[in-house]
């Protein structure tokens, strides 16, 4: 697999867990020998894993948060550091969406891609105006 998939298959195991709503999943994603951080919309900046993943903990465990899918993801890769970003489409029970952009950073160790630092916030996208993913070009 090259670094660049290797990347994205962990920026998808973000959402993944995001969308299972899976703790255990969520504190797999994340670096355990790194220091990390993460600013949800609205907060105030996150340091440490203990923050940042009661963080998760409290928004998984919230049977009313949002679906969230990731779309056009751009990954860059600089040797054992990478950077993820996207558009987080938030959708409520009624189906309505609105859109987020996110920056996802993440740290190899060994073979595994894990994260270190994810921001979002808001953005103003045309939704009809979306490319398709799999269309995206890739940035390497």
């Amino acid at each position: 697999m090259s670094e660049h998939n290797a990347v994205l298959f962990a920026n998808t195991a973000c959402y993944a867990a995001f969308a299972g709503r899976d703790v255990k999943a969520m504190e797999q994603v994340w670096s355990r020998e790194k220091p990390i951080s993460c600013t949800h919309p609205g907060w105030q900046p996150l340091v440490g894993r203990d923050e940042v993943m009661e963080s998760w903990r409290s928004i998984l465990g919230n049977t009313s948060a949002p679906n969230i899918t990731s779309r056009q993801e751009r990954p860059v890769v600089y040797g054992d550091f990478a950077i993820v970003t996207c558009l987080e489409q938030i959708t409520d029970e009624h189906g309505n969406s609105e859109f987020l952009t996110a920056t996802n950073i993440f740290t190899r160790t060994g073979s595994i891609w894990t994260m270190v630092h994810h921001q979002a916030g808001p953005v103003n996208v045309d939704p009809q105006g979306l490319e398709d993913e799999d269309e995206t070009p890739a940035l390497n």
